[in-house]
């Protein structure tokens, strides 16, 4: 379930970690009160999870990596689809007066997108993150209308919980390889 190369593990812990913060961050919009907390840990945690990252990068920036010329074209081609599929989505929901949606919409484009970079990089449990970042987009508005709150509280909370408990799961593999 785990990648190949150390420095793969902590730099993926250092950009999950960095990515939930942002997400914690979008749930902050207008969530209920009770969640402020929660979600201000959250982002302290995707913080520290991004920093622990990146100090176990360091040591091993040297080391092997699944990333070459091919794989970093292709994980750029898969990077850039993504950044286009979000923006000409988030265009239309605004266009549309739907602008409520575009933390669904982002969290569902970037859910599927870690499919193929799980493949790219060889490291299985990404898939598994993109399942469920995918899975929570989609029961998002749902859950989110049956009980009077606001997409972005509850997108934003699920895919930074998520990611976080990514980043903390690749940071523990990364340490302990």
């Amino acid at each position: 379930m785990i990648g190949e190369h150390v420095r793969d593990l902590a730099v993926t812990a250092a950009i999950f970690g960095f990515f939930a913060s942002s997400w914690f961050g979008w749930a902050q919009e207008a969530p209920p009160r009770r969640w402020r907390p929660w979600l201000i840990a959250g982002s302290v945690t995707s913080v520290l999870t991004l920093l622990a990252g990146l100090l176990l990068a360091w040591p091993h920036w040297s080391d092997g990596t699944v990333f070459d010329e091919d794989t970093s074209r292709t994980f750029g081609i898969v990077v850039g689809i993504e950044f286009g599929a979000a923006a000409l989505g988030a265009g239309l929901l605004a266009l549309r007066r739907k602008t409520e949606l575009m933390s669904v919409w982002i969290a569902f484009v970037v859910g599927v997108h870690l499919f193929p970079v799980a493949a790219i990089m060889h490291y299985p449990a990404i898939h598994v993150v993109g399942a469920l970042v995918t899975l929570g987009s989609l029961a998002a508005v749902p859950v989110a209308r049956s009980r009077g709150l606001t997409p972005s509280a509850v997108v934003g909370a699920s895919t930074g919980t998520i990611l976080v408990t990514g980043a903390i799961l690749s940071a523990v593999a990364a340490a302990a390889a």
